[in-house]
């Protein structure tokens, strides 16, 4: 019997920066041969970060003493799209994946977004895509942002989706550019408690039956 080669990594509550240079250092691992295709969980400390789309800028609107008040620190950052949110009690998760044969990057965000709706709809709501993009809504509203880059064709940065997250934050930006919209978290749609642990336990056994190639 052969064993998927995957590998699921939780690295518990980070610096965005930080994780930032660690994503850089597995992102090498893997391309050096030395690790299989990999998903991390980290919940990050509160933090903006802007992607590399044009006008990305335009909306962060939050004055100097919401972001103080608040403990929010802002960062750019490398991956697609544009400005989104991470803080305690929302999972991101950062995949690492060969697209060494595929070249299609698009095809693995697609990929992300199904993996995402299958474990939403896990709690009983009714989740899907919006036309024009890209991310996992409920109605018109957004529970999970994806934002992706690849580098010598390893994936890496990848998804956050609010559990129990202060939606307070949201206030201080446009959410990825969206002004027809809005965020929500599980917890509000279901309207009760759900476990950070729970969730990503869910996640887990979605990637490994979606991403994992059995050695032989």
């Amino acid at each position: 019997m052969g064993k998927p080669n995957i590998r699921i990594e939780n690295w518990g509550r980070t610096d965005y920066k930080a994780a930032l240079d660690r994503q850089l250092t597995t992102l090498n691992e893997l391309r050096a041969g030395n690790q299989p295709d990999t998903l991390v969980f980290t919940e990050h400390n509160p933090v903006y970060t802007l992607g590399k789309r044009a006008g990305t800028a335009n909306h962060l609107v939050a004055d100097k003493k919401f972001l103080e008040s608040n403990e929010i620190q802002i960062v750019e950052t490398n991956r697609g799209g544009d400005i989104t949110y991470h803080g305690p009690g929302q999972i991101t998760g950062y995949l690492f994946i060969d697209l060494s044969k595929s070249r299609d990057l698009h095809q693995l965000l697609r990929k992300v977004e199904d993996l995402i709706i299958a474990v939403v709809s896990s709690y009983g709501l009714q989740c899907g895509r919006r036309e024009g993009m890209t991310g996992v809504w409920i109605d018109s509203r957004k529970i999970a942002a994806i934002g992706m880059a690849a580098r010598h064709w390893i994936s890496f940065h990848g998804f956050a989706l609010n559990v129990s997250t202060n939606l307070d934050h949201f206030q201080g930006i446009v959410p990825c550019g969206i002004t027809d919209g809005t965020v929500t978290s599980l917890e509000k749609e279901l309207g009760r408690k759900v476990t950070i642990q729970e969730v990503q336990e869910r996640l887990s056994g979605e990637f490994e039956e979606r991403f994992s190639v059995v050695e032989k």
